[in-house]
């Protein structure tokens, strides 16, 4: 920020030189071998500018350095290459009169040698904060050698060199404006907080922030140096260490303190992060990071999870519709049929189509519809259709006289009214009905209550059978991406097979989802609306009763 150059270039090679002497000697010693053979490049290449210069009446001054010790080293760390594969040490400088022959120079260096392409940089036109001007280029010099050169008037050389010292001006007695005064009342106030701190460390805690207004400088539990914009937390920290150190993230100590993941990071704060093997990113987290980084790692993460799901759910549905019509995935997808129907609904491939069931974009149905020809199809659909009648007519006259205890009579047939769905643990009655045996109901049902009470029976569940029964239940939620295959998992993981689904859309984006499940009793229909009320994005999940005219 305040810009004097040549005191944070020195600074810099001393604190290398005495935080890794034996690095710091290995480079200078490198760098003394190639001395001579240096010189030689650097007269080389200020010839050929000083002569094209003079060709082209620019009065200026050409300058070659070695870059700093410190600036080689980091190179070399951010590149991960050796001192050898360092191509551009060396730097030129290009001090000329006027802006308008900064942007001559700049042709001229640009005929002379090849550009690198983004290493262009204009801070004449786009000055730093800091007031530094100049015009930045890398070209392909001599012997293909990278180089880079700086172009400036001497005005900006001055501020480049002095900082901010540079624009003190003493107009022999004359005020400085009130503008430009302004300009200065930060160095001020730094200078006031010197005089009012003794304690050498306690200013430099008290300018730190203001040095960086816009971003903190935060230390690693080794001593690096990271950087991140300001209001960034342990979450980006997390993730720019590596990506699974973000996915497992538990917590952070800061300063050897453990802080929430909430915690605003600042400048100096020594960060270790803490892991555990289960963790994993809350959708939360994606308030709270700050670096673009952390985001997407965050967002990749759970498009990966949701996709995991989605492809589980969309396998299992899929397997039992293909068994309905003696087909198997397995064949299917080793044949290629599989592969021509996901390239027929623009999939990339069979994987991506499956995911897609799952998601709910395909159902499994249209992609049957793809393998079988439609005589076939129709065909099975019947045989399908007469199946499921033979099964409902086995569950009318066997099961639920065997689930139930009917006081009074034997052999009788029974059935379950479809208005209510009696589970066991309902509290139930029957009515007889013409021609029908006994039908069930909830004793709450309002059906049941406007029967009549002559053809009351008792009945009471028989513990000791276990069967499965049919229950609607009815879901709100919000309409968004991944919901549906969530509800799906959790259904099929509390051991409740779905038999039917529809989801009815608003829109306000909620969703009114109808699920026919079967369950064992009462205390398992309870365990899996429990877990449904526990998925985020569902907001009510209540069991639903139909009313309508009793059968009698």
């Amino acid at each position: 920020r305040l810009g004097i150059d040549w005191i944070k270039s020195e600074l810099e090679d001393l604190a290398f030189q005495y935080l890794h002497p034996e690095v710091y000697e290995e480079i200078r010693r490198k760098i003394a071998r190639k001395e001579k053979e240096r010189a030689r490049y650097v007269d080389e290449v200020k010839r050929t500018l000083v002569k094209k210069l003079y060709e082209n009446h620019i009065e200026g001054e050409v300058n070659g350095r070695l870059k700093q010790i410190y600036s080689i080293y980091l190179k070399m760390k951010e590149q991960n290459i050796d001192f050898d594969q360092v191509y551009d040490i060396t730097a030129f400088r290009v001090v000329v009169d006027s802006i308008k022959e900064c942007y001559d120079v700049l042709g001229i260096i640009h005929s002379l040698w090849k550009p690198i392409p983004g290493k262009f940089k204009d801070y004449i036109g786009l000055p730093k904060e800091n007031m530094y001007q100049s015009l930045h280029t890398t070209v392909i010099g001599p012997y293909g050698e990278r180089i880079e050169i700086q172009i400036r008037t001497d005005e900006m050389h001055r501020i480049a060199e002095e900082g901010i010292a540079a624009h003190w001006k003493y107009k022999e007695g004359k005020m400085v404006e009130e503008a430009e005064d302004k300009r200065f009342t930060w160095l001020r106030q730094l200078l006031e907080w010197q005089r009012d701190l003794k304690d050498d460390r306690e200013f430099i805690e008290s300018v730190k922030v203001d040095l960086f207004p816009n971003e903190v400088y935060i230390f690693t539990p080794k001593g690096e140096v990271k950087q991140f914009p300001i209001g960034s937390t342990p979450i980006d920290f997390a993730y720019s260490i590596h990506s699974d150190v973000g996915n497992h993230c538990s917590g952070a100590k800061v300063n050897g303190k453990i802080v929430p993941l909430r915690y605003e990071l600042r400048s100096g704060d020594t960060v270790e992060i803490l892991t555990l093997p289960n963790q994993k990113p809350s959708k939360d987290w994606l308030k709270l990071a700050k670096t673009p980084r952390a985001k997407t790692k965050i967002r990749q993460w759970f498009t990966a999870e949701e996709r995991e799901k989605s492809s589980t759910l969309g396998k299992e549905i899929l397997e039992k519709e293909l068994r309905k019509y003696d087909l198997q995935q397995a064949k299917l997808i080793k044949s290629g049929e599989l592969v021509k129907v996901a390239n027929e609904f623009s999939f990339q491939g069979v994987e991506d189509l499956i995911a897609a069931v799952g998601y709910g974009k395909v159902t499994a149905n249209q992609i049957i519809g793809k393998l079988l020809p439609q005589e076939k199809l129709e065909q099975q659909k019947e045989e399908l259709k007469e199946g499921r009648f033979k099964h409902l007519i086995q569950r009318i006259t066997r099961a639920p006289k065997d689930a139930l205890l009917i006081k009074g009579i034997d052999n009788v047939m029974v059935r379950f009214a479809g208005c209510c769905n009696p589970v066991p643990g309902d509290k139930v009655i029957g009515f007889i009905t013409r021609g029908r045996g006994v039908t069930i109901h909830t004793s709450d049902c309002q059906n049941a209550l406007d029967e009549d009470p002559h053809r009351k029976v008792e009945v009471e569940w028989d513990s000791a059978k276990e069967y499965s029964y049919p229950v609607r239940i009815r879901i709100y939620s919000e309409d968004k991406k991944g919901l549906l295959g969530d509800i799906s998992n959790s259904i099929s993981s509390n051991q409740a097979n779905i038999k039917n689904a529809r989801v009815d859309t608003t829109e306000d984006k909620k969703a009114i989802s109808t699920f026919e499940v079967e369950i064992r009793d009462l205390n398992h229909l309870k365990k899996v609306i429990r877990a449904l009320e526990r998925i985020k994005g569902v907001h009510r999940v209540e069991r639903m009763r139909v009313e309508m005219q009793a059968e009698s």
